[in-house]
């Protein structure tokens, strides 16, 4: 699970669990498999939204 983390200046970082980069990075391969050009793909990654559960304090 995702744990976001604020620094001092309020920037956010998000600390990623290797089982949220995996998903991550396996949606993306679904998603890309698709497309043949580059245009085409940008254009359905612009519009897809990647969730990443947080991790309760």
């Amino acid at each position: 699970m995702a744990n976001i983390i604020e620094n001092l200046y309020g920037r956010r970082i998000i600390k990623m669990s290797t089982d949220d980069v995996i998903s991550i990075v396996r949606e993306y391969q679904n998603t890309a498999g698709r497309y043949s050009t580059y245009k085409e793909l940008r254009k359905k990654l612009d519009k897809k939204d990647f969730y990443i559960p947080e991790d309760p304090l």
